[in-house]
């Protein structure tokens, strides 16, 4: 291990490790420090590997409940959560140590420790497993440190304890009855992991409707397939007000909801209101660093680099989107910057570029965006049209038993170019590529109605909202 770096790495998640391999490949020299106890990152150990793997069990199960629909018979259905869990442990363990032997092969030293900023040119490191800090030296430095579980300021609520994403992932026991407290991404797709083996779900969301950020047609839209489930139920518009635990250990949640007092009991609260910015240990100050005041967001545009010639961010420490395809994108970008910093490559600095953004998510109905949204493009003071087609009208998704939702673009009125999409409805995060390519060649509606679809399938539904647009171009 060296004590100077021409490129040093804090956070071995998808956004270091990617950066890291880019900065190895531009020919500078890289550490990367990392201080969590398993190697690997957010999304592989404790994010979208494991959920996903814990919701496709749901998901199976949830179809094996449908069987008579189908004209079939499934009879002593029953659910091992112990052999869920067994399989998300084998397939996350192949997952992690694929990574742990990408930062392991030699491209780069990697550091096992908790890392500090002592100035704007060095850290101090207190080592995972005891000894001595020391200093390690950079002259361009990578902060992905990625995010922690936000803590919600109510009454009762640390005091009585609760569940976050990360118990419930490793859970091989669950109760019977849940109470979910947020309306986002990781709250909802939790809450349907629990309604798709049978579990009572209650979820309390501030907002007026979920997916807060979202369009509203979309939140209806997924509300309404939510609010049809048998023990599935949604509070909406609510203000957290306190949480009591019984003698029997009972938790029960107080809010308001239209100004009316209201309260839902449970046997555990999962706590899925979101993360925040992993910033709290870098004594970032001490390195001339601007946090966004309150998140402790790390600020920095759109080339990555922050208030700090040479210190650059990328990931959930410094968003704007916390989605791991970006983070990567973030992190190869910052590389290819610091390069350019150093003077080790000639060019002009990159910069990233959000008109493709994806969101996924994995309900059921999963539901997916590219793009702008309706209020985005608005506020952008884009001339646009939009168009829609239900699933409910749709010859493959009729077949299947799938015809909650709806597939949406968005166009420019003077050009014809799709602006955005989206899709509320079966195998949507697979449907939305569809638009991302079309999107990336900035194609137009009528473009992308020239395009022949397989009959029957469900991409096919993309022609129907295509012809309506097609007028424009």
């Amino acid at each position: 291990m060296n004590n100077s770096y021409d490129f040093l790495v804090l956070g071995g998640g998808s956004a270091g490790y990617a950066a890291a391999r880019s900065a190895h490949d531009l020919g500078l020299t890289v550490a990367v420090i990392d201080g969590a106890r398993e190697l690997g990152g957010l999304c592989i150990l404790r994010g979208c590997m494991p959920s996903k793997t814990l919701i496709e069990s749901a998901n199976r199960f949830r179809s094996m409940r449908r069987a008579e629909e189908f004209g079939l018979r499934a009879s002593s259905l029953a659910i091992r959560t112990d052999e869920i869990i067994t399989r998300k442990r084998r397939l996350i363990a192949e997952f992690a140590d694929y990574r742990r032997g990408q930062l392991e092969d030699g491209r780069f030293d990697l550091i096992r420790g908790r890392a500090a900023f002592r100035n704007k040119e060095s850290v101090i490191v207190t080592p995972l497993e005891g000894g001595d800090p020391f200093e390690v030296a950079f002259r361009s430095c990578l902060i992905a440190t990625g995010s922690v579980v936000t803590r919600l300021p109510v009454p009762g609520l640390e005091e009585n304890r609760y569940w976050t994403s990360d118990e419930i992932l490793d859970a091989t026991e669950l109760p019977d009855r849940f109470i979910v407290l947020g309306g986002g991404a990781i709250a909802l797709e939790m809450a349907c992991y629990l309604e798709g083996l049978g579990k009572r779900v209650d979820v309390i969301q501030r907002s007026a409707h979920l997916l807060s950020s979202s369009d509203t047609d979309i939140a209806v839209s997924l509300e309404k397939a939510l609010r049809g489930r048998e023990t599935f139920f949604l509070h909406t518009g609510t203000r957290l007000d306190r949480v009591e635990m019984s003698d029997t250990g009972e938790k029960t949640v107080f809010f308001e909801q239209d100004g009316e007092p209201r309260s839902v009991t449970a046997d555990e609260i999962l706590q899925a209101v979101g993360r925040s910015p992993n910033t709290g240990a870098l004594e970032a100050a001490t390195a001339g660093l601007n946090l966004e005041p309150g998140s402790g967001r790390v600020l920095c545009g759109p080339d990555q680099s922050t208030s700090v010639a040479g210190i650059f961010a990328a990931g959930d420490v410094c968003g704007p989107h916390e989605i791991v395809h970006i983070a990567i994108e973030q992190g190869e970008i910052a590389a290819h910057n610091a390069a350019v910093h150093l003077g080790k490559i000639n060019g002009p600095a990159k910069r990233i570029d959000y008109r493709l953004k994806i969101l996924g998510i994995f309900t059921d109905p999963q539901v997916a965006t590219v793009g702008l949204s309706e209020k985005e493009a608005a506020e952008a003071g884009r001339a646009f049209a939009v168009a829609s087609y239900p699933f409910d009208d749709h010859g493959k998704s009729m077949v299947m038993g799938e015809t909650h939702g709806f597939v949406k673009l968005i166009a420019d009125t003077n050009t014809g170019e799709i602006l955005g999409g989206a899709v509320v409805g079966p195998e949507a995060v697979e449907l939305i590529h569809e638009i991302v390519v079309a999107m990336a060649f900035r194609a137009t509606a009528g473009q992308l109605l020239k395009i022949p679809h397989y009959h029957p399938t469900l991409s096919e539904i993309w022609t129907y909202p295509a012809e309506d647009l097609s007028i424009y171009g």
